[in-house]
Order: structure tokens, then C-alpha cells, then sequence
């Protein structure tokens, strides 16, 4: 017989239903806290600057896709040029289909406006993200549910996080790549091949994935692994990214179109990163503004954190999917106020740090994280107010 006040088996169902609730809504949780946080700074730092917040979070690349989701490539808004000032009916080529093909669907939604279909997509993806980097924090050698809970803080609080809750690509990319992460961590390689393919079709960072989820399933083909599914995964990987590009090719009529549409309307190109250490260079040297200085400290600390990755051990795919992307964005010669948002989604680089920090005591973590989401907000808000160029 039980003690008269021993837990009814009914008390422990229920706990353990709340803690199962519990553990299923923190990432969700933890991520839209820290994003929140970083929307009322920003509403702070909006006041300050007199900008209005709405219209700060639909800036420069995010009028490019909320024209392309409300009338397609063939109907964007006049006022939108290029870096120049030009335009030209391929000019906005240069952005992805995926996000703005998103959003119009969600648009098309009774009530529903555009730009708060652009925000709901970024949102929903956000999320979604934080589900798949949770998972990949907890399936990583050496993980823990912990460690990816302090992931998807990490993430979400990095320096220009802000743009997950603006009108861009990237959170909805940052939720594809991490699935298919994912996917390639649990040898789950049709569901890994299918988000990387999606993301083909986001932003061109796929490249990346494209390269980390193929040779991963190329290792498993040759050691004979998991039959037929590393074939189909790694066929279907690069389609997206293929089949955009193909596209815009296409439409200029040459077989380097979007590569084309970039560097006539932006002056970007790949150029092995001469112009990345002569910026590098220079505002070391002489500093001009704290989103520079800032951005050169951060490509500098993303290299270390490659080196960190490899010293840990981290799985080889998800190293060579960071390094790729911070390869892509150091080796790129296009708009270097940008570099700091293009690291956001080399996410992997952050797997080590998580680790390491979820073997600390909660008061530390806990301390750790508040200082960088209190940094984030105050960076994203200062990026998108205080600073007057594109990001």
C-alpha cells in the first residue's frame, strides 16, 4: 500500500505530460522569446532614429521579394533598382524564387496582406528551424537535448539575427538546411536530399549543402550503406539550385545568367576573397563605423570557430557545410556591409560552442546567453536604424 502522501499514479501521468509538453514547446519557446527581445529593442532604437519598425524590417532586400511575391518577376515595383540604380527585366533574377513563392501563397489566404504573409513565413520558418536545430544539437557525437536548446538561443541571438524577423530569405532557408542536416546526421537521405533541393531554390548559400549532403551520401554509396537511399538522396540534393539556375539562364540567354544579373547589378563575383582581406585590411587600419569593425571581427571569429569544429570532432558534413558558407561569403567581392547576414546561416559553426556551454552550470549558460541576446538586439536594431546602407 502507498503512503497517503505518495503521488497518485495520475499526479505522475500528469507530470509527466507537462513535462513532455514542456520539452516539445522549448525550442519554439526559446526561440520566439529571443527574437521578441530583439524586436523590442529594435522598436526602442526605431524610436530613437524616428524610423518606423514595419517599414525597417521590409528594407532594401525585402522590397525586392515582397515585389516579386506580389506580381511575379515580370511585375516588380518600378522604384526597385539595382546597386547602380539601373534596371533591366533581369535584373530581378538575381533573388530567389522560393521565399517570395512562399509568401504569395500564404497571401492568397483570405485577409491576408503581404506583408504580413512575408512576416508569418519568416516566422513559421524561424520556428522550424528551431525544431531542426534542436534536433541536430541532440544528434550530433556527444549532443544533448540541452545542447540543442543553447543552439537554437545561439542561433537565434546571433549578430544579425535580426533578419529572421524582417521580410528576407534566410530564416526560411536556415529551417531547410538545417533538416536536411539533419537528415544527413540520422542517415535519413531522402528527407536530407528533399530540403537541400528546397533550399536550392531559396538562396544560393545551397551551393553549401549541396556539397555537405552530397559527399556525405557519396562516403555512405562507397561503404555501401543504408542501399539505395544515398543514391536518391544525393541525386535530388542539387536539383533546386540547378533548376533555378538553369532557368535564369535561360531567360538571358547565356549559360552563366544569374551569375551575370549579379555582377552587372550588384558588382558581385567571386574573387577567391581579395576584396573580403583588403576591407579587412582597411578597417582594422582605420576604423569607420561599429557594423564594419564589427563584421571584420565577426568573419574573423566564424574562421576560428571552423578550426574549433575540426579540433572537436563535429561531423564532417556539418564542418564542411559551415566552412562552405563562410567560404561563399569570404570569397565573395559583393557588398561587405552584408558579410556579418550571410554568416548566419553557416549555423554548424555554433554545434562546439553549444556543447561546450550545455556541460556549464544553468547559472552560467543562463548569464552567457542573456549577454549575447542582449548584443543581438542591440546590433540588428543598430544595422537596420542607426546604420544608412544596405545590409
Amino acid at each position: 500500500m502507498e503512503p497517503e502522501d505518495a503521488p497518485s499514479a495520475r499526479d505522475r501521468l500528469a507530470r509527466a505530460a507537462r513535462h513532455r509538453v514542456t520539452l516539445a514547446l522549448a525550442p519554439a519557446v526559446a526561440y520566439l522569446v529571443v527574437r521578441e527581445f530583439g524586436l523590442l529593442v529594435l522598436a526602442l532604437m526605431a524610436d530613437r532614429w524616428n524610423k518606423d519598425v514595419t517599414r525597417a524590417l521590409t528594407s532594401w532586400d525585402g522590397q525586392w521579394f515582397l515585389g516579386i511575391a506580389e506580381g511575379g518577376y515580370g511585375s516588380v515595383p518600378p522604384f526597385l533598382v539595382d546597386a547602380f540604380g539601373r534596371r533591366n527585366p533581369e535584373t530581378p533574377l538575381a533573388f530567389f524564387p522560393g521565399y517570395p513563392a512562399l509568401v504569395r501563397w500564404v497571401d492568397g489566404l483570405p485577409g491576408v496582406e503581404p506583408v504580413g504573409a512575408a512576416f508569418a513565413v519568416s516566422l513559421v520558418s524561424g520556428v522550424f528551424c528551431a525544431y531542426g536545430l534542436q534536433r541536430l544539437g541532440s544528434r550530433v557525437f556527444g549532443g544533448s537535448y540541452r545542447a540543442g536548446l543553447v543552439l537554437v538561443v545561439l542561433f537565434a541571438a546571433s549578430p544579425m539575427a535580426i533578419v529572421l524577423s524582417m521580410t528576407y530569405s534566410e530564416a526560411t532557408f536556415c529551417a531547410l538546411a538545417a533538416w536536411s542536416l539533419v537528415g544527413v546526421v540520422e542517415r535519413r537521405w531522402v528527407p536530407a536530399g528533399l530540403c537541400c533541393a528546397c533550399a536550392g531554390l531559396v538562396r544560393p548559400t545551397a551551393a553549401a549543402l549541396i556539397l555537405a549532403v552530397c559527399l556525405a551520401a557519396f562516403v555512405a554509396i562507397v561503404q555501401r550503406q543504408d542501399s539505395w537511399r544515398p543514391w536518391v538522396g544525393g541525386l535530388i540534393a542539387p536539383l533546386g539550385l540547378l533548376g533555378y539556375l538553369g532557368y535564369v539562364a535561360v531567360r538571358t540567354g547565356q549559360w552563366d545568367g544569374w551569375f551575370a544579373v549579379q555582377q552587372r547589378g550588384w558588382d558581385s563575383r567571386f574573387d577567391g576573397g581579395a576584396a573580403t582581406l583588403k576591407f579587412a585590411l582597411l578597417i582594422l587600419g582605420e576604423p569607420r563605423s561599429v557594423l564594419e569593425l564589427a563584421t571584420v571581427w565577426f568573419l574573423v571569429v566564424a574562421i576560428a570557430l571552423v578550426g574549433l569544429s575540426i579540433r572537436r570532432g563535429l561531423e564532417w558534413p556539418l564542418v564542411v557545410y559551415g566552412a562552405g558558407v563562410l567560404a561563399m561569403d569570404l570569397g565573395s567581392n559583393g557588398l561587405m556591409n552584408s558579410k556579418a547576414r550571410l554568416l548566419l546561416p553557416a549555423f554548424t559553426l555554433l554545434v562546439p560552442v553549444a556543447l561546450a556551454m550545455a556541460r556549464r552550470r544553468t547559472s552560467t549558460v543562463v548569464a552567457v546567453l542573456v549577454g549575447v541576446a542582449v548584443f543581438s538586439a542591440w546590433f540588428g536594431a543598430y544595422a537596420i536604424t542607426a546604420w544608412q546602407y544596405a545590409i
